[in-house]
């Protein structure tokens, strides 16, 4: 499958050009929040997940309508719930949102406090939440495209995939983070690990990540290998006897380590490691205490064996 790039560059904020993966299958990796893309079918325009920025998102639309003019917007789908992804949703309508029903429930507004150029587009924002929703799979058919939602988890409660089974491209949303720290605040490390596995075992040649460039199913490794680091050494502070500010602490430079951070981003991104100790710091204690409690009850089985 041939990777090119479209021969036409526009957009009002000038970020870039689209890339086409293939066919009629295009994103675009210049945008701050997420990497949107969209897809080209017989009947209209397939989105997959919407910029932050309104002028952003705006560039994004004109670019869409350049490239098929006329053509309707079918689906918006949001990978997750969050900002980078579903904030933008409102200057793509009149289009229908589809998500993982948990972020039915959970999309939700967030400022930009130290940027007031930014904070000033989004006073007008409107939450568009998806107008439909699946829980496990589903399956779109349009003409000859075939579109596949996987709900995965892992990253946040509503975290999907949209997989392109014939083209072999699949957005994988922020389960594939590529040389930065995933964000984990909201996540579950087994189900996120699982999912990992999942797309290893995809034969997908493309992953399209939430942020950042297109990988092969290799850059799954990197990731997985940071959540195992991560709770490896959460288990051991816990051992230990730590609690959990204790262990956000002492862990925090270490995990700094694992993906380079830009000097003026340090602050945030140590911010962010904490959030995701936090998080795995309270499924560990949890791991060891239910492990605990199965202890007892094989014991007491053996016990009654015995007599």
């Amino acid at each position: 499958m041939a990777r090119r790039r479209s021969a036409v560059r526009i957009g009002v904020t000038g970020l870039g050009q689209r890339e086409e993966l293939a066919p009629g299958v295009f994103i675009n990796t210049f945008y701050r929040g997420c990497t949107p893309g969209f897809i080209h079918t017989e009947e209209g325009i397939v989105l997959v997940d919407a910029p932050l920025i309104p002028t952003q998102a705006i560039d994004w639309r004109t670019q869409i309508e350049e490239e098929y003019p006329g053509e309707p917007f079918l689906l918006l789908i949001n990978t997750d719930h969050h900002r980078g992804h579903a904030l933008g949703n409102q200057y793509f309508m009149p289009v229908k949102v589809l998500a993982h029903e948990r972020a039915y429930k959970e999309i939700v507004r967030n400022s930009f406090k130290r940027e007031p150029e930014i904070q000033a587009q989004l006073n007008n924002i409107i939450i568009i939440p998806p107008h439909l929703t699946f829980t496990q799979r589903a399956t779109l058919l349009y003409g000859n495209r075939r579109v596949e939602l996987i709900f995965v988890g892992g990253h946040t409660p509503a975290t999907s995939l949209v997989w392109l089974p014939e083209e072999g491209i699949c957005f994988v949303g922020d389960i594939v983070w590529v040389d930065q720290h995933p964000y984990m605040a909201q996540g579950n490390t087994l189900e996120w690990l699982r999912a990992l596995e999942f797309l290893r075992e995809l034969d997908a040649e493309f992953l399209v990540p939430g942020h950042g460039p297109v990988v092969g199913p290799e850059a799954t490794h990197r990731v997985g290998e940071y959540i195992e680091f991560m709770r490896g050494r959460v288990r051991d502070f816990y051992r230990a006897g730590k609690n959990k500010n204790e262990t956000k602490s002492g862990l925090v430079g270490e995990m700094l380590e694992w993906f380079p951070v830009p000097p003026e981003r340090k602050a945030k991104i140590e911010s962010q490691i904490k959030s995701g100790l936090n998080r795995v710091f309270r499924e560990i204690q949890r791991e060891e205490e239910e492990a605990a409690g199965r202890v007892v009850a094989l014991a007491d089985d053996d016990e009654e064996d015995f007599e």
